[in-house]
């Protein structure tokens, strides 16, 4: 049980860590722990963090007239991302949540790839497309790249075949077979896993705040 309590612990942390990374000048606002710390230092931390984050749909103009930042998203988006695949990656907090997930399962490389297929297909120089197709295959598609993802030899052959002459179709087969591959099996189990559970709940401090 108390294993279980950690390893939650990490993949909130990890979730809440890689949303800091996506909001500009924000990035040190919360500072995380090495993983190795005890689960009362992680409870003491994201107490702290969950606390001081207000969820997405109630956040109030500071002095400036900005919102401030939060990396939590309201329940109510969370329970959105249950509704279709498609919903929760056009979500930048249901993508970052996704993510941690798939991590914590060592396979973030899958969404990695399908990212990295989206940003090629906007692609309009064709000096970039094939620099960028190289990338890809070395970072995801040859034998013992560093984010090999699973995919079956043609495919792969396929791919090393075009991209010498790349086209914004080079990796549509493969990004394809990926993004099955979480549909119907990474998404299923991450619907079902007491993280994203954790993000339909709303918080006591919610509760609270509405109740007042």
């Amino acid at each position: 049980m108390l294993m279980q309590a950690e390893f939650h612990l990490q993949l909130l942390a990890t979730y809440l860590n890689y949303m800091a990374l996506l909001v500009k000048g924000h990035l040190n606002l919360f500072i995380f722990p090495p993983l190795n710390f005890s689960l009362k230092d992680w409870k003491a931390r994201l107490n702290y963090f969950l606390q001081n984050s207000s969820n997405s749909t109630s956040a109030k103009a500071n002095k400036k007239g900005q919102q401030k930042t939060c990396f939590r998203p309201s329940p109510e988006e969370a329970q959105l991302w249950s509704e279709t695949f498609d919903e929760l990656l056009a979500s930048r907090y249901g993508l970052a949540a996704f993510r941690a997930f798939l991590k914590s399962e060592f396979c973030e490389e899958n969404i990695d790839f399908w990212l990295a297929c989206e940003d090629y297909k906007k692609i309009k120089s064709p000096h970039k497309l094939t620099a960028k197709a190289k990338k890809i295959y070395s970072d995801f598609i040859e034998k013992e790249a560093p984010k090999e993802i699973n995919i079956d030899f043609q495919t792969k052959s396929s791919i090393a075949q075009s991209i010498g002459e790349a086209t914004h179709t080079c990796f549509s087969a493969a990004q394809k077979r990926v993004y099955s591959l979480m549909e119907n099996n990474s998404y299923p189990r991450f619907l079902e896993s007491e993280f994203y559970q954790g993000l339909c709940r709303k918080s006591p401090i919610s509760r609270d705040s509405q109740e007042t």
